[in-house]
């Protein structure tokens, strides 16, 4: 019997054996894996390897090209970006014009000042050496040296500069040259802001005119805002590296656009003949015990106003210590019955309409019954026989309705509008504008109280060009308060004058100013006005005040005139609210007028004429 051995896989047997499919019924003999590989493994390890290889191949070049990018095409872009980073901008600010009078005296100017302050998170890196030495070092020594230049107590500068803020102030307003010292110190940290102060060297001279801005800027009123873009100038930049302990680089970028200064404002306001107007309207509102009161001076040829004083008034130096009601300019802004004064527009009126004369008899009796109200003078009289021209040198209320009844009410509003009632002058600071209704609303009473300068209102500074109106032969010319501004090259600009326009012919105004002359006289209400050697006209007025009530309290005391009067060169409006001691216009405000009127007439070295006033018969027989 033959006996078969079974071979071993992989041996000659099985490599001679069909593959592939053989006789029938004979299965295919699977092939020995070989050493040290699994099945299927080789074609799945090389595809894995390649894979992972182009993966590691694809990011290296993305980092490649992410730093051909980084250091070719973004590097100026990226520097730019960081230095953007350490740049600081600090604004310098542009020096504030000043503000002065029509002669040049400085009413308002600006002052260097410095604020220090301090980073604290560095200042402890002060340090003092002796010989190379340290023998001082840290915030308590940086605050006992900083102490000493400032004059501060060192607990109170060492608590401003101890702490984690990047800003504090270790005190505010200090003088260019103290800063100078705390510089020489090299304290880390400290450094300078610039906060330049307002001053007002004439203190409450022209304040309510010229105005103020509070500290930091917050508030601000007068010319100061009137004019403040003139005034402000254009602030410059200043642009540099800072490091990160917030020091600036030396030699890093740095750039610089220089300030434009602002230009000054010359006001057309005479600083002393505006502190007399103030000096004597302050004494005579504290003697009379009134509540308030203006004073304008004024040029009636070119609109100038010389004086614009209010009482109560305030030092702009310190506002905070003003009442708020104060710090405006009341002859702008308070508005009031001018009683009497508006009488020079009613006899204006009716001459330039032909329908009175000065020398026209008037029969005057102690009472007028008119528009269903019976109208008296300031004093009980019987029958008075009285020429036009008398009835404004008394003041006659009944007489000055005889006269102006004889316009037509359309007429006569149309000359008050054109005298300048009810308008804003426009002068450039807050003002009011006085209250003129038109006639057709006029009551049935008030067609007569207008003639008189009652059922009307009007302010200091317009019933002061009506004068001026008179004064410049029947011409109107605006009032104003800018002369000129001057930039910062030395340029003047001249600010042109208002165009006049004419209210009533230059005979009229003649005629007025001849029987204004009158009221000054020796029978006149205005005595207390004349001025030895000089030629005055005015008129007096005493009207009831209004008390916002739809009544009256107290009186509104006037003296408004123009001098010399037969070549007028300046006009004085004195106006006194609410007076205790007296309320006639002669006695309380004519007074003011002839101190006032006298100084302004010798501080602009205006001569008297040498002539006499015609003569005008007041009463007749």
């Amino acid at each position: 019997m033959t006996t078969t051995t079974p071979r071993a896989p992989g041996g000659p047997g099985f490599l001679l054996g069909r593959q592939g499919g053989g006789a029938a019924g004979t299965a295919p003999l699977p092939r020995a894996p070989r050493p040290g590989r699994s099945p299927r493994s080789d074609g799945h390890s090389d595809r894995r390897l390649r894979a992972a290889l182009l993966a590691i191949l694809f990011v290296l070049s993305l980092f490649a090209g992410r730093l051909v990018q980084t250091q070719g095409f973004d590097a100026s872009a990226l520097a730019a970006a960081a230095l953007k980073q350490r740049l600081s901008q600090d604004t310098l600010p542009a020096h504030r014009g000043d503000i002065t009078d029509v002669n040049g005296q400085v009413l308002a100017t600006a002052v260097d000042r410095v604020n220090v302050t301090v980073d604290q998170t560095i200042v402890g890196q002060y340090t003092v050496k002796e010989h190379g030495k340290v023998v001082a070092s840290g915030a308590a020594a940086a605050a006992a040296a900083l102490a000493t230049v400032l004059g501060l107590p060192v607990a109170d500068v060492q608590a401003s500069i101890t702490g984690s803020k990047r800003f504090a102030y270790v005190t505010k307003d200090v003088s260019p040259l103290t800063y100078r010292q705390v510089a020489a110190l090299n304290v880390p940290g400290v450094y300078p802001e610039a906060a330049p102060r307002r001053i007002y060297p004439a203190g409450a001279v022209g304040a309510s005119i010229v105005g103020f801005i509070s500290d930091g800027g917050k508030d601000i009123y007068g010319i100061e805002k009137a004019e403040n873009n003139v005034l402000s100038g254009t602030p410059g930049h200043l642009v540099f590296e800072r490091s990160q302990d917030n020091r600036q680089i030396p030699g890093g970028e740095d750039a610089a656009t220089a300030p434009v200064p602002g230009s000054t404002v010359r006001l057309t306001i005479d600083r002393d003949i505006q502190w007399k107007a103030q000096t004597l309207l302050d004494a005579q509102v504290a003697a009379t015990k009134a509540e308030s009161g203006y004073v304008v001076v004024m040029n009636p040829k070119t609109g100038q106003l010389l004086a614009l004083a209010s009482s109560p008034t305030f030092d702009a130096n310190h506002p905070g210590k003003a009442n708020p009601s104060d710090t405006g300019n009341r002859a702008l802004t308070d508005r009031f019955e001018p009683g009497s004064t508006s009488k020079v527009m009613t006899a204006a009126a009716a001459i330039q309409e032909g329908v009175i004369k000065p020398e026209d008899h008037l029969t005057v009796d102690g009472q007028i019954h008119r528009g269903g109200a019976t109208f008296h003078d300031s004093h009980a009289h019987g029958p008075e026989k009285l020429t036009f021209a008398g009835v404004l040198a008394k003041s006659s209320n009944i007489g000055t309705i005889m006269a102006g009844e004889r316009v037509p009410p359309g007429t006569m509003y149309r000359y008050l509008r054109a005298f300048g009632l009810g308008q804003k002058t426009g002068v450039g600071l807050p003002e009011s504008a006085g209250t003129l209704v038109p006639a057709k609303d006029w009551s049935n009473s008030q067609r007569y109280t207008v003639l008189f300068g009652q059922g009307l209102d009007t302010t200091a500074v317009e019933v002061a060009s009506v004068y001026a109106t008179i004064a410049n032969g029947g011409v109107r010319v605006p009032p104003r308060l800018i002369d000129s501004t001057i930039d910062p090259s030395g340029t003047v600009h001249k600010v042109p004058l208002g165009n006049g326009v004419r209210v009533v012919s230059a005979k009229t105004a003649a005629t007025v100013s001849a029987m204004l002359e009158n009221v000054v006289g020796e029978e006149g209400t205005g005595k207390a006005a004349e001025i030895p050697g000089y030629r005055v006209a005015g008129k007096t007025g005493t009207a009831q005040a209004a008390n916002g009530s739809h009544g009256y309290s107290g009186y509104t005391a006037s003296f408004i005139g123009f001098a010399p009067a037969d070549k007028p060169s300046v006009v004085v409006a004195v106006v006194i609210q609410r007076p205790q001691n007296g309320h006639f216009g002669g006695a309380v405000a004519a007074p003011v007028f002839q101190q006032v009127m006298t100084y302004a007439l010798g501080k602009l070295a205006v001569p008297p004429t040498g002539t006499t006033a015609p003569p005008l018969a007041l009463t007749w027989s």
